[in-house]
C-alpha cells in the first residue's frame, strides 16, 4: 500500500502533467456552437478517457516495458526527458506537439465527438500523464496488485477535476481570461520541470551508480 505523501504527490503531478485548466481554450474551441448538453457530454468523455487510459497504464505498464525489454531506469530517463520538453512549452504558455500536433487540433474542431479523440487522448491523457503512471505503479515490495489499485485514487480525482472543469470552462475563462489561465498553466509547467528533473536524475544514477558518489 503506498503512503499518504506518495498519493498526494501523484494527485499534484498528475494534475499538473494533464493541466485541465490549460485546456479549457482549446475545449472550448473544439465544442464551439454546441448547446450545454452536448458540451457536458463532450467533458464527461474526456474524464472517463483519463481514467481509463491512465487506469489501464496503471495495470499494464510493467508488462509492456518488460516486454520489450525496457529497463525502468531507461524509461525514467527517457520520460523525464518527455517530460521536461512539456514543461518547456507550458512556462512558455505555448501549445506543444507532445500533447496535440496542429492536424489533431483541426480534426478536434472538424469532429462531432471530440470527448475520446483528441481531448482524451493525446491532449490529456498523454505520453506525460501515462509515463508518470508507469513509473508510479512499480513497486518493488508487497502485493503489486494492491499498491496498483491504491493508484487508481489520484488518477479518478484527476479525472474528476477534468470533468468539473470543463463543466465550469465557459465561466473560468471569462473570469480567469487568457492571462490567468497562461499564468496557471506556467505554475503546472514549473512542477512538471522539478519532476522531470528528480526523475532524469535518479534513473541516471541506478544506470551509472558511480554518479552518486
Amino acid at each position: 500500500m503506498p503512503e499518504l505523501g506518495e498519493l498526494i504527490k501523484l494527485t499534484i503531478s498528475l494534475f499538473a502533467i494533464v493541466d485541465p485548466v490549460g485546456s479549457i481554450p482549446l475545449f472550448l474551441t473544439a465544442t464551439h456552437g454546441w448547446p450545454a448538453e452536448r458540451r457536458v457530454q463532450a467533458a464527461v468523455a474526456a474524464s472517463l478517457t483519463v481514467l481509463i487510459v491512465l487506469g489501464l497504464s496503471v495495470f499494464l505498464g510493467t508488462t509492456i516495458l518488460n516486454f520489450f525489454g525496457i529497463s525502468l531506469a531507461s524509461f525514467s530517463v527517457g520520460g523525464g526527458l518527455l517530460l521536461l520538453l512539456l514543461a518547456i512549452s507550458m512556462m512558455q504558455a505555448k501549445s506543444t506537439p507532445i500533447r496535440q500536433t496542429e492536424e489533431e487540433a483541426v480534426e478536434a474542431v472538424e469532429r462531432e465527438s471530440v470527448g475520446v479523440v483528441p481531448l482524451g487522448v493525446p491532449l490529456l491523457a498523454g505520453p506525460g500523464a501515462i509515463t508518470q503512471v508507469i513509473l508510479a505503479s512499480h513497486n518493488t515490495g508487497g502485493s503489486l496488485w494492491l499498491y496498483q489499485l491504491f493508484l487508481l485514487l489520484p488518477i479518478a480525482l484527476v479525472a474528476l477535476s477534468v470533468w468539473l472543469i470543463f463543466r465550469a470552462a465557459i465561466p473560468m475563462s471569462r473570469r480567469m481570461g487568457t492571462t490567468g489561465i497562461h499564468i496557471v498553466t506556467r505554475l503546472m509547467g514549473l512542477i512538471i520541470a522539478a519532476i522531470s528533473v528528480e526523475m532524469i536524475a535518479r534513473g541516471l544514477i541506478e544506470l551509472f551508480p558511480g554518479l552518486a558518489g
